[in-house]
């Protein structure tokens, strides 16, 4: 069945009271609203179903079609009704409200230390990329730790406000205060947690983009590695030697790398001797290429002194064969150490930020429940009865629905174009069509 006048569904239920018809609104807002407020019954009031989202009229008994939406009295369900369908209800009493609202202050506390921890994380590993930056490429290798101090100083701000919330809500009183913030804190904690939980996959995602990075960033240390002449570079030799000795590594890949980039400047070349000029010649760009190593590749452990010099040409020394005998020379390239040591620091990161994640959906769920069940100690009027307490008012499914319809109607809200009343022409518009024309004399 459709109503008579705004079109809306109309069904026939059966409740504890009789019959009810039930008119499914197709959007809101719903210009049955204004004719309510129109509506002949001075009595009529809308009074909106918490669960189910639909509103409920009485039966008359003229037919259905004789009748709009506003010639129906509007009652409210009883509560028991409106809770049937509450997910995870639970049922409190005076003194199960109180201790979960102490329990809570404390666990909010504890947040603020969380919080703190976090941004000690994200500053740590801020101060570990930073220290090799020059090894690096330029890529967005800082928004992990950016994203942990930010995450961090949320955490402190916004369980500080939880803690005053959860300890005022033992006074039934002072929850007035905080009764239409707690919605609205709820939610932001919602999506809080919810970047807890992004940051910590992040730690765990960024390892491609950190090797990429570091592949950059050594390569190009390496072909600068014999600028210690030139401003901005003169540095780098330094640091590629301590990295190679303090990660027991060599190269990018490999020791090999360095075959393939001139790491000895010019001017400690003799450009008389003619096995410089044959090798600078030999080579298409005119560098100096040579099957050596810098001395941090060398391994001191190994009981051989070290072979940084042609490496691979084994009649040059002594009872040594390139191909079969293991080499002194770090076999570990630079960029799988540096991966490794960052890798391991933010697994450690992510886990701990996972924790904290669980930690902080426990104490909003906690909230939750407390916000629930004291609004519904406020409804019932009685501070010292039980309330009930959710975490959805409705199924998941409905919940879901509810929201899809609201998102789908936002444009909705301001057509007028299938308003039935659109095309009736004003009161005003008769009584002016009724007044006969003035007549304008004319003069003979």
């Amino acid at each position: 069945m459709m109503c008579a006048v705004c079109k809306c569904r109309v069904t026939q239920e059966l409740s504890a009271t009789g019959p009810v018809f039930v008119v499914l609104l197709s959007g809101l807002p719903h210009k049955n609203k204004a004719a309510l407020r129109q509506s002949e019954n001075p009595s009529a009031k809308l009074l909106k179903c918490t669960s189910r989202k639909e509103f409920f009229f009485p039966t008359s008994d003229a037919p259905l079609a004789d009748y709009s939406c506003t010639a129906f009295v509007i009652r409210s369900p009883p509560a028991a009704d409106r809770n049937e369908m509450a997910v995870l209800k639970v049922t409190f009493t005076k003194t199960k409200r109180d201790k979960l609202a102490q329990v809570l202050w404390i666990l909010n506390w504890v947040s603020v230390v969380t919080g703190m921890i976090l941004l000690s994380l994200g500053l740590f590993l801020k101060v570990e990329i930073q220290q090799r930056r020059e090894l690096m490429s330029d890529r967005e290798v800082h928004s992990v730790p950016n994203m942990l101090i930010a995450v961090g100083l949320i955490a402190c701000g916004i369980n500080f406000l939880g803690g005053k919330i959860c300890y005022d809500c033992v006074d039934t009183a002072k929850f007035l205060r905080w009764k239409l913030l707690m919605l609205p804190y709820i939610i932001c904690t919602f999506f809080f947690t919810f970047l807890l939980l992004v940051g910590a996959l992040m730690c765990y995602c960024m390892r491609n983009e950190l090797e990429e990075s570091l592949f950059v960033g050594l390569r190009d240390a390496m072909r600068y590695y014999k600028d210690t002449d030139t401003p901005g570079r003169c540095f780098l030799k330094r640091t590629v030697d301590m990295l190679q000795i303090q990660f027991q590594c060599c190269g990018n890949d490999g020791f090999q790398d360095w075959f393939y980039v001139q790491w000895i400047g010019n001017r400690y070349l003799d450009m008389s001797s003619a096995e410089v000029t044959d090798r600078l010649r030999s080579n298409v760009e005119g560098k100096y290429l040579m099957d050596s190593v810098p001395f941090s590749c060398c391994n001191p452990s190994s009981p051989r002194p070290c072979i940084q010099q042609q490496v691979t040409n084994n009649p040059a020394h002594f009872n040594y064969d390139y191909q079969e005998e293991e080499l002194n020379l770090w076999m570990r390239g630079c960029r799988q150490a540096l991966l490794e040591y960052y890798t391991h620091i933010m697994q450690s990161i992510g886990l701990t930020v996972l924790i904290i994640w669980l930690f902080e959906l426990s104490v909003l769920t906690g909230v939750r429940y407390l916000q629930t069940a004291m609004e519904n100690v406020l409804r019932q009027g009685d501070p010292d009865s039980e309330s009930d307490g959710w975490l959805l008012e409705n199924s998941f499914a409905e919940t879901a629905r509810y929201n899809f319809n609201i998102i789908k109607n936002l444009g909705k809200c301001y057509q007028v174009d299938d308003d039935p009343n659109i095309d009736v022409p004003s009161t005003a518009q008769h009584e002016s069509d009724k007044v006969p024309p003035k007549q304008i004399p004319v003069p003979s």
